[in-house]
């Protein structure tokens, strides 16, 4: 490379990032941001419980299969060790499969989930050897880079989970032990090579809906990796003339924060969910589950779903939310979890099972139901902090009319923070029926004080089934 190639090799973002991964010190994280930092690592590992038996997560180990690897990192629940980066997308891919992982309503993307960035920095950290700290530390900057961006980003046509790539890239090469350079250099070959389609999340949804996390996840390693090994990533990432601003970014936009000497940090603005669904379909679902005390399913004519327009438009439109086809279909289809509240009395993983999802009279009762957008709902919606209201009203064979509502102060809202008990409740309701309740108490009590742990080698054993 010629001394005038050198001029440049960052633009600002890609520097910015690149110096909050290398000087962030766990000693300066406030201490709300740390306890954040545990809760979400701990919410992401109940997840992956709820995702292990899945098809997605049966066909991501089978491919790890043929790549062991003794000194590499692991597959959550296992005692199998494969790559990083292929343990990256193995785990990653399983905690998102049962829509069950945190998530975030940005001001500029919609919903993300950026616990897609946890399990493959643990891969990381676990490849590496580093301590809690380091690792917590690590997660702290993958959020802080996903959510700034998320808020300020409007991506058109492309997924989601290029942030988490990015997020990765900059979080596990910090752990990796990268220099500042080496690190701009990740950034770079993640934010030009990983640039997935919003395909993932349109039309019929597939298992890939939940791998792509797992994709992201390894390029954001790979990128590390080839970096440490002193691959040059290309210049100007962000903004060259081909670069991801014109053809991703597309808006000016700036991110604020990746200050690595001044907190608070965006990690605890992410939602713990209460439902294994979208988020957009939550506020239905506790709508439902409200009118569902008060009506029988057989006795129901007619649903009326009154929702924000953004949840409207994203899963309460287009003929696969009356015919969903698959899981991650129907838990992307108002429609479906209406109508699964409504004869279950509630929506949690048993609804999504095959053969719930094709039972003739809850198909029949999807047909019932009608989604529109309440202009109330939407302006609510679109405030910050944002409220999740829907009201579903059911007619009933009798001309009566019952109503379930949410969202708000008055009612379940999907933005309320929820409590540590609520969260560890979460946990070993997920857990214990693989590692029993002593060991998913053991478990939690050692993540809860993960900054104390010498080796991160020390976690996935915790979590083996």
């Amino acid at each position: 490379m010629n001394d005038m190639s050198k001029i440049r090799q960052a633009d600002i973002l890609q520097d910015r990032m690149a110096t909050f991964a290398s000087e962030l010190r766990f000693d300066t994280i406030p201490a709300e941001d740390v306890q954040a930092g545990k809760a979400r690592i701990i919410d992401t590992f109940a997840a992956t419980y709820a995702g292990f038996f899945s098809e997605t997560a049966r066909a991501a180990r089978a491919y790890a299969a043929s790549l062991p690897k003794a000194d590499g990192a692991t597959i959550i629940g296992t005692r199998q060790q494969t790559t990083p980066e292929t343990a990256a997308f193995v785990n990653s891919a399983t905690s998102r499969e049962a829509e069950w992982n945190d998530v975030y309503m940005s001001r500029g993307a919609g919903g993300a989930h950026p616990s897609d960035v946890i399990l493959p920095i643990l891969a990381a950290a676990e490849y590496a050897g580093v301590d809690g700290r380091e690792f917590l530390t690590a997660v702290v900057v993958a959020y802080e880079i996903y959510l700034g961006m998320s808020d300020v980003v409007t991506i058109t046509g492309f997924d989601q989970t290029g942030l988490a790539g990015i997020s990765v890239a900059a979080a596990a090469g910090r752990v990796l032990g990268l220099t500042p350079d080496q690190l701009r250099h990740a950034v770079s070959i993640c934010t030009v090579a990983n640039n997935p389609l919003n395909q993932t999340r349109r039309n019929q949804l597939s298992m890939w809906k939940a791998a792509a996390a797992g994709q992201a996840g390894r390029a954001g390693i790979t990128a590390a990796l080839m970096a440490k090994a002193g691959m040059e990533g290309p210049h100007l990432p962000f903004e060259g003339t081909a670069g991801w601003n014109q053809h991703i970014g597309r808006n000016k936009y700036e991110v604020n924060g990746l200050d690595p000497n001044s907190g608070p940090y965006r990690i605890r603005d992410s939602l713990i969910k209460p439902r294994a669904s979208c988020a957009v379909t939550i506020s239905s679902i506790f709508a439902a589950e409200a009118a569902a005390k008060k009506v029988r399913a057989p006795d129901v004519e007619r649903v009326v779903v009154e929702t924000y327009a953004y949840a409207k438009d994203g899963v309460g439109s287009g003929e696969q939310r009356w015919n969903p086809t698959s899981r991650e279909t129907a838990d992307h289809s108002i429609p479906y979890v209406v109508a699964a509240a409504l004869a279950d009395g509630s929506v949690g993983p048993r609804q999504f099972k095959e053969d719930r999802l094709w039972d003739p009279d809850l198909r029949a009762l999807i047909q019932k139901v009608e989604v529109v957008a309440n202009d109330a709902f939407s302006e609510a919606y679109d405030r910050h902090p944002r409220e999740h209201h829907t009201r579903v009203t059911v007619h009933t064979r009798d001309g009566g009319t019952v109503v379930g509502l949410a969202g708000g102060a008055d009612y379940e809202d999907m933005g309320k923070a929820k409590s540590l008990a609520e969260m560890e409740q979460k946990f070993k309701a997920l857990s214990e029926d693989h590692l029993g309740s002593r060991g998913a108490r053991e478990a939690l009590d050692r993540m809860w004080r993960i900054d104390e742990i010498e080796s991160v080698r020390e976690i996935p054993p915790l979590f083996a089934m």
